[in-house]
C-alpha cells in the first residue's frame, strides 16, 4: 500500500523536460529571369502569410545569395524587391525536418516582363519534432547533480536503470554516444563506464528511439548521445564546480558473521574545471572533471537450493574505491567562411580498488563452508585523438565532414583472492591485461533540397583487442587455469548510407538504407581447455522509414520501421572465466552470433499553448536473441552463466509522455511505459566447463515503468526537483525481478549575478531500492537480494565566468 501510495504521489508530483524553439534557416539565390546572371543588393523580406507581419529580411550579396535565420515554421511569403525590377512575391512553407532550406532560385523580371511565382518548401529538424528523438539539459536533473552520467540518465522519461544498466523500454540493447561517436569509454557502443564519468563534464543527453540509416546499426533499443560541453562566446569563458557527498547513510542489512564490515558513510568528491577561448579564427576548449567515490558496490544476499535437497546461503560484499579523472581539450581552427578544421583529444583515467568478502554458509547458518576473500586493482586507460575537417558550401546546411578518430584503451587487471576452507587457506591470483586499438574514419554529407534534404556517408572501422589472462592458483585451487592463456578481437567493418528527407504542409516522410559489412574474427589460443577460434561475417541491409500526417498545427500522427543488429561485445565472447562471484562464475562464448531486430512504432503527438503528450505502441521482433544461460554440471553446486543465441522474443508496448509547463513555478513530466516481454522456448548446450544442454520454456510478462519529475521555481532563485520512479517486475533470463521503487530530491539556488549557484539533493530518498530476483533452472534454483548502495547526500557549489 506505501509503494502504491508513494507511486500515486509521483504521478501528481513530476519535471519538465524543456524543449528549445524551433527555427529555421531560409537560403537561396536572385538571379535576372533573361540573363540568368546573379543579382547583389536585391532586398529581401520574409512576410507572414495570414497577417503580412514582418518576419526578417536580408540583402543579398554579391553572388546573389540570401539567407534569412531564425524562422519559426508556418506559412510564410517572400517579397524580393530591386530598382527596375518586378516586385516578386514566393510562397514558403517553413517545416520541422530540417534545420536548413535550400529554397529555389528566385528570378526577378524586369518591369516589362510577365512575373512568374516560385513555390518554396522549407524543412527542419528538432528536437521531438520528428517524434524520434528527445533531448535533455543534464542542468536541469538538479536531483542528480554531482553524480555520475549513469545517475543522470536514471531520472530521464523513458530510462530505466536495471542493475547498473540502462533500459529503454524494457530493453538494455542500447548503444552509448558520446558526442556523436562510439569511444572507448563507453565501451564502443555498450554501457560500460556510465557509472564512472561525472555528469558535471555534461551538457545534454539525447534519447533516440528510431534512428535513421547515419547511425551505426548497432542498439535495437535505440541510442543514447552524450553531449560534452562546449563554450560558444567570444574571449576567456568558463565554468569552475565542486561537489561533494555520502551514501550508504545506514545499513540495510547486517552481514553475515565473521566477515569484514561493509562500507557505510560513504565519501563522494567532484571537482570540475571547463575552459573556452574563442578570439578570432581559433577557438580552444578544455573540460577537466575527477571523481572519487567509495561505494557499497554490491551487498547481495543469495539462497541456493539444489534437486538433491542441498542448501547454500551465500552473501557478498564489495566495497568499492573509485577515481577516475577525465579532461577534453582542442582546438577549432575556422580557415575561412567555408572551412573549419578540428582538432582534439581525451585522456581518461580510471581507478578501481574492490575489498570485499563472500562466506558461504549451511541450510540453517550453523556451519560456515568456505570464506572467499578477493582484492581486486584495476587500472583503465583511454586516450583518444580526432581530427575534423568540414566544408561549408554557399548554401547553409550544405557540408561535407570527413571525420578520423584513433582510440586506446588498456584494460589491467589484478585479482588477489584467500580461499579460506576449514582445514586449509589457499591464496590464489590472476591477472588480466587487454589494450584495445580503434581506428574509424567517417565521412558524411549533406545536401538542403526545395523539400527537405539528402544525407549520405561511408564508414570504415578497425578495432583489434588482444587480451592475455594469467592464473596462479594456489592451494586447492577453485580456478580454471587451464582457461587462460591469449585471445585476440579483430574487427572490420565497412559501411555505407543514404537517407531522404522530405516534408509538405500535410505530409512528411524520411527513407533511408545502410549497408553494413562485419568480418569478426576472435582468435583462441590452441590450449585452451574449451574454446577454439571462432567468428561470423554478414553482409546486411538496414532500412529505416517514417512517414507522418498533420492533422493541423498541433497534431502529427508517425508511422516508424527500422531493422538493427545487436553484435556481441567483446567481453559477451572472452573465454576467460570470471570469478567476481566464487561459486557463480561467468563465462563467455566465442560462438556467439549477433541478434537482428525489426521494430514498428505507431506514434501521435498533440500540443497545446502550454503542455504536450506524446504517445506511441511499438512492437519489437528479435532473431537469435542474446542471453546469458545459467547451468550447473553433474555432481558440482558451481552455477555456469554464459551468453547463448536462444530463440526468438518479442517486446510490444505503450509509452506516454505529458508535459506541462505549468503557471511559471511548478511544472511537470509523466512517463508511462507498459511492455509485454517475451522469449519463446528454446534448447541450447554450453560447452563450458563441459558441454550439458539446457532447455525452457516459453518465458513472458507484463511489465513497465512510470516516472514523474516536477520542477518548483520558488522565491529567491531557489529551484526544487522531485523524481518519483516505479519499475513493475519483469522477467530476467530464467527468472524474474520484482518491482522497485524509490524517490529523489533536489534544491538549488542562483547566486552572484546568476554566475554561481550551489545545491543539494539526496538519491532514493526513502531507502527503497532493493533489488529482489528468482532464477530457475535444471537440478537448482536461487533467490537474492541486493541492498547495494542506492542513497545518496551530495551538495555542490559552481561558478562561471
Amino acid at each position: 500500500m506505501l509503494k502504491f501510495s508513494l507511486s500515486l504521489f509521483a504521478l501528481l508530483m513530476a519535471s519538465i523536460v524543456c524543449a528549445q524553439e524551433f527555427t529555421a534557416t531560409v537560403s537561396g539565390m536572385i538571379e535576372d529571369a533573361s540573363s540568368k546572371t546573379p543579382l547583389p543588393f536585391v532586398n529581401v523580406v520574409l512576410k507572414k502569410t495570414d497577417d503580412s507581419s514582418f518576419v526578417g529580411g536580408t540583402i543579398s550579396t554579391e553572388s546573389g545569395r540570401y539567407s534569412i535565420s531564425d524562422v519559426p515554421p508556418g506559412n510564410y511569403y517572400l517579397e524580393a524587391s530591386f530598382i527596375g525590377y518586378k516586385k516578386q512575391k514566393t510562397a514558403i512553407f517553413v517545416g520541422s525536418l530540417s534545420k536548413y532550406l535550400e529554397a529555389k532560385t528566385i528570378f526577378l523580371t524586369e518591369e516589362t516582363s510577365t512575373l512568374s511565382e516560385v513555390q518554396v518548401t522549407a524543412t527542419q529538424a528538432e528536437v521531438s519534432s520528428m517524434m524520434d528523438k528527445k533531448t535533455y539539459a543534464v542542468s536541469d536533473n538538479i536531483s542528480q547533480s554531482g553524480g555520475s552520467v549513469l545517475q543522470a540518465m536514471q531520472n530521464l522519461p523513458g530510462v530505466s536503470v536495471q542493475e547498473g544498466k540502462l533500459e529503454l523500454r524494457g530493453s538494455d540493447k542500447i548503444t552509448v554516444l558520446i558526442d556523436g561517436k562510439q569511444t572507448a569509454l563507453t565501451g564502443f557502443g555498450n554501457q560500460s563506464g556510465l557509472d564512472n564519468i561525472p555528469a558535471s563534464a555534461i551538457e545534454r543527453i539525447e534519447i533516440i528511439n528510431n534512428p535513421s540509416s547515419k547511425f551505426d546499426a548497432n542498439g535495437s533499443a535505440g541510442i543514447i548521445n552524450i553531449i560534452y560541453k562546449k563554450e560558444q562566446k567570444d574571449g576567456l569563458t568558463g565554468k569552475v564546480g565542486i561537489a561533494g557527498g555520502l551514501g550508504a547513510l545506514w545499513v540495510k542489512k547486517e552481514n553475515l558473521p565473521t566477515i569484514r564490515p561493509q562500507y557505510g558513510q560513504t565519501p563522494k568528491v567532484n571537482p570540475s574545471l571547463s575552459l573556452n577561448y574563442r578570439k578570432g579564427k581559433i577557438n580552444a576548449f578544455l573540460q577537466a572533471d575527477y571523481l572519487y567515490t567509495e561505494t557499497l558496490n554490491k551487498n547481495e544476499f543469495v539462497t541456493r537450493t539444489y534437486d538433491d535437497g542441498t542448501i547454500i546461503h551465500q552473501q557478498t560484499v564489495r566495497n568499492r574505491n573509485t577515481g577516475f579523472l577525465t579532461t577534453t581539450g582542442g582546438f577549432d581552427w575556422n580557415i575561412n567562411e567555408s572551412n573549419t578544421f578540428t582538432i582534439s583529444g581525451m585522456y581518461g583515467r580510471e581507478k578501481i580498488i574492490d575489498n570485499g568478502d563472500e562466506p558461504f554458509f549451511n541450510s540453517d547458518y550453523s556451519d560456515r563452508l568456505r570464506l572467499w576473500r578477493f582484492l581486486e586493482d584495476e587500472l583503465k586507460t583511454t586516450a583518444m585523438a580526432t581530427a575534423m575537417y568540414r566544408h561549408k558550401f554557399a548554401e547553409p546546411g550544405h557540408t561535407l565532414d570527413v571525420n578520423f578518430n584513433y582510440t586506446f584503451h588498456r584494460e589491467d587487471e589484478q585479482y588477489f583472492f584467500e580461499n579460506i576452507n576449514p582445514t586449509f587457506t589457499g591464496n590464489d591470483h590472476f591477472k588480466l591485461l587487454s589494450d584495445e586499438k580503434v581506428a574509424d574514419l567517417n565521412i558524411n554529407y549533406i545536401k538542403p533540397i526545395k523539400n527537405g534534404r539528402v544525407e549520405a556517408g561511408v564508414k570504415y572501422r578497425k578495432r583489434d583487442i588482444p587480451t592475455n589472462m594469467q592464473f596462479f592458483p594456489g592451494q586447492n585451487s577453485p580456478l580454471d587455469s587451464n582457461a587462460g592463456g591469449k585471445a585476440t578481437y579483430s574487427e572490420n567493418i565497412p559501411a555505407l548510407y543514404g537517407n531522404y528527407v522530405f516534408e509538405s504542409p500535410k505530409y512528411e516522410a524520411e527513407i533511408g538504407l545502410r549497408v553494413e559489412y562485419v568480418d569478426l574474427n576472435y582468435q583462441v589460443n590452441a590450449q585452451h581447455n574449451t574454446y577454439k577460434t571462432d567468428g561470423y561475417n554478414y553482409f546486411q541491409p538496414f532500412p529505416n522509414l517514417r512517414l507522418a500526417y498533420k492533422l493541423n498545427t498541433n497534431n502529427k500522427l508517425s508511422f516508424f520501421y527500422n531493422r538493427r543488429v545487436d553484435r556481441p561485445a567483446e567481453v559477451d565472447i572472452r573465454i576467460f572465466p570470471k570469478y567476481d562471484d566464487a561459486e557463480i562464475i561467468k563465462v563467455g562464448n566465442p560462438a556467439l552470433k549477433p541478434q537482428f531486430t525489426n521494430s514498428f512504432e505507431l506514434g501521435y503527438k498533440t500540443t497545446w499553448k502550454n503542455s504536450s503528450l506524446y504517445s506511441a505502441a511499438y512492437h519489437r521482433i528479435v532473431d537469435g536473441t542474446i542471453t546469458r544461460i545459467s547451468t550447473i554440471i553433474p555432481g558440482s553446486t558451481l552455477i555456469y552463466a554464459i551468453f547463448q543465441n536462444v530463440n526468438r522474443s518479442y517486446n510490444s508496448g505503450v509509452e506516454l509522455v505529458y508535459s506541462e509547463k505549468g503557471d511559471g513555478w511548478f511544472s511537470y513530466n509523466i512517463n508511462l511505459n507498459a511492455y509485454h516481454n517475451q522469449i519463446d522456448a528454446y534448447t541450447v548446450e554450453n560447452l563450458y566447463p563441459t558441454p550439458h544442454t539446457f532447455s525452457a520454456g516459453k518465458q513472458e510478462i507484463i511489465s513497465g515503468t512510470g516516472k514523474a519529475n516536477g520542477l518548483f521555481r520558488l522565491p529567491s532563485n531557489f529551484e526544487a526537483q522531485l523524481t518519483a520512479t516505479y519499475l513493475a517486475p519483469d522477467i530476467i533470463p530464467q527468472g524474474k525481478i520484482d518491482s522497485r521503487f524509490s524517490l529523489d530530491l533536489g534544491i538549488k539556488k542562483t547566486i552572484q549575478s546568476g554566475r554561481g549557484e550551489i545545491f543539494v539533493n539526496a538519491t532514493d530518498l526513502l531507502n527503497t531500492m532493493i533489488i529482489n530476483k528468482t532464477i530457475e533452472s535444471d537440478g537448482f534454483s536461487y533467490t537474492s537480494a541486493n541492498y547495494y548502495e542506492t542513497q545518496v547526500i551530495r551538495f555542490g557549489y559552481s561558478y562561471k565566468f
